[in-house]
């Protein structure tokens, strides 16, 4: 779960089967009953059906934990961290950073650093498209050294200049004036 509209409908699920919660948050449910393997097997075909997928294995639950704090770090905190990516995975999750990166690319096919890299890009496009803030201010909101950092990084991970990226989505979005209302 990687949204508030995702934890509503993790919610409703939950409450739709009779379960009861003490926690719904961004990739993580606790659940207060011990769910039968009935329960269970309902539960995640419930999830299933609306894009999500139940985790049982502990390697796949801890990379989702590592997703969701890099997702929350990207999108939501507006303060820089203190220290350096490792150094904040290994002190929220309570593992040796070694551990964390080998098995993030066991499971998943790539590196911690570039997931975090290109969530920031995927923020960044979703900054250029939607908010009216120039690169300057995405670079600091971002917390990019500079906005040739950001260009010059942007521009490696799509093969687009952040402006001719704005460019191409801005000819794609159907203005008002071409909207037919029913």
């Amino acid at each position: 779960m990687v949204c508030i509209r995702c934890q509503i409908v993790v919610k409703y699920e939950l409450e739709k089967l009779g379960l009861h919660h003490t926690k719904v948050e961004l990739g993580e449910t606790e659940i207060m009953e011990e769910l039968s393997d009935e329960q269970r097997e309902t539960l995640s075909n419930s999830l299933k059906e609306i894009g999500l997928e139940l985790l049982d294995d502990k390697k796949n639950i801890m990379v989702e934990k590592i997703k969701n704090l890099i997702i929350e770090l990207v999108h939501y905190n507006t303060d820089q961290i203190k220290t350096n990516l490792s150094d904040y995975l290994s002190e929220k999750l309570n593992h040796n950073y070694t551990y964390l990166s080998n098995l993030f690319s066991e499971v998943k096919g790539v590196t911690i650093e570039k997931f975090y890299l290109t969530s920031k890009i995927e923020r960044v496009k979703e900054l250029l498209v939607y908010d009216d803030l120039n690169l300057t201010e995405i670079a600091w909101k971002l917390h990019y050294s500079s906005v040739a950092h950001l260009s010059n990084q942007f521009k490696k991970m799509t093969g687009l200049t952040p402006s001719h990226f704005k460019n191409l989505k801005r000819k794609q979005r159907p203005s008002s004036e071409n909207m037919q209302i029913m």
